[in-house]
């Protein structure tokens, strides 16, 4: 039976498209053509491979430019996307058209790692978690070079002030900005409940100031209003756009380690269910946090782990950072008794690798966390469901959390 498959070498400004037919183990190209990436032009492929017969496409994951050929095609034909590393030509003279040909017969042949592109609903999750993420990481960034500015300026503002951005320390930098440089009545602006004392907190303030220094000091307070504002934006956008799924973010967000955002982030990753890994293996896989092989003569001479989803690497690790300190929790106890035979490190992203597991349990099944650590303490526990719940409530979602009853649960994996 024949099977026609188009192979796509994806640059910025062209296309270098084959096509190929494969009959009986035999594969005979039908045509070869070159193709613009403007909408037209995206028109125009599409109608080709249509005409052509095409039931199947291949192409690489060049930088960016790969999405536009993706979402004008994905209406049309099943699509698989290569990582360039698989599709690696041998030394010598490189033609577009042969990289073309090159994926077609790797993919025909099962030698191509593809990778995993979601739905049209979930990319545009995953767009706004990530955006808003890296607004944060842009926050964090403007934090570094308003405490670089005060040390040039002699301000210790942040070595008696806990959150330098808090709310003492806002209003304190607002009026530096706008021309205040009376240490006596900037101390002033501070609240009550500082830990420092007011002596502390006007020797810090005394310094040297130039304009340029009060100009520098405007912009980045202009700044980080705006990234403010941007990141409160996306994050009620994002509620939002989830809150039909409000039941699975809050059966997350109950897992020691995470919350209503870290869950959102989550699932934008890998989907409501995870329905895409049937397996928790097979999403520990995909993450990167199954411990690695690398074996020459049945010697493992590398256990290290993969490179796998970056941004669901770091919601684990954070989450594990964070479930080993809840006070109680059965991720504690693992860690404790995996901390002297494996370090910290390593021990660490041994918990990783379980809450990754268990992220799919709760998704997959439907599941509800029930916790399997020694006895917690009622209140601290009925303290973090209330946090929880006030958390989702104010993202617009309709929960109402109780404590699960401690029963034995199947192990995960």
């Amino acid at each position: 039976m024949s099977y026609t498959v188009a192979g796509i070498d994806i640059h910025k400004k062209v296309l270098m498209v084959v096509v190929v037919e494969q009959d009986a183990g035999r594969a005979e190209f039908l045509g070869r053509r070159r193709f613009g990436t403007g909408s037209s032009e995206l028109q125009q492929l599409a109608a080709w491979l249509k005409q052509q017969g095409v039931e199947e496409a291949v192409m690489e994951s060049t930088a960016q430019y790969w999405k536009p050929v993706w979402y004008a095609l994905e209406a049309h034909m099943r699509l698989q996307l290569a990582q360039a590393f698989s599709n690696r030509a041998p030394r010598g003279r490189k033609y577009d058209f042969k990289d073309a040909e090159r994926l077609v017969r790797r993919l025909l042949a099962g030698e191509l790692i593809l990778s995993f592109v979601p739905p049209p609903e979930q990319r545009a999750l995953r767009t706004m978690t990530r955006t808003k993420v890296q607004l944060s990481r842009d926050r964090g960034r403007l934090h570094n070079q308003l405490e670089g500015l005060l040390e040039e300026m002699r301000i210790k503002l942040s070595s008696v002030l806990s959150d330098l951005l808090g709310s003492s320390g806002l209003r304190i930098l607002r009026a530096l900005a706008k021309g205040d440089s009376d240490a006596e009545s900037l101390a002033a602006l501070g609240d009550d409940r500082l830990h420092c004392t007011h002596e502390q907190l006007v020797d810090a303030l005394r310094g040297t100031f130039q304009p340029m220094h009060r100009k520098l000091l405007t912009l980045y307070l202009d700044r980080l209003e705006l990234l403010d504002k941007q990141i409160a934006e996306l994050h009620q956008a994002t509620a939002e756009a989830m809150r039909e799924h409000a039941e699975a973010v809050a059966r997350l967000a109950e897992v020691p380690g995470f919350g209503p955002d870290s869950a959102q982030q989550v699932i934008a990753e890998v989907g409501v269910e995870a329905s895409t890994f049937p397996s928790p293996a097979q999403l520990a896989s995909w993450v990167g946090t199954n411990p690695g092989r690398q074996e020459s003569a049945e010697k493992n001479h590398s256990s290290r782990s993969a490179k796998g989803n970056k941004y669901v690497r770091r919601i684990l690790t954070e989450a594990a950072q964070a479930a080993v300190k809840t006070k109680g929790s059965h991720f504690q106890e693992v860690f404790r008794r995996l901390l002297p035979r494996l370090g910290y490190l390593q021990a660490l992203w041994a918990i990783a690798h379980r809450l990754c597991r268990l992220v799919w349990k709760i998704l997959h099944q439907k599941v509800r966390y029930v916790e399997q650590g020694a006895q917690r303490d009622p209140k601290a526990l009925k303290k973090r469901l209330h946090h929880v719940a006030r958390a989702l409530r104010q993202l617009g979602y309709d929960v109402n959390l109780n404590i699960a009853p401690s029963q034995p649960t199947p192990a995960v994996g």
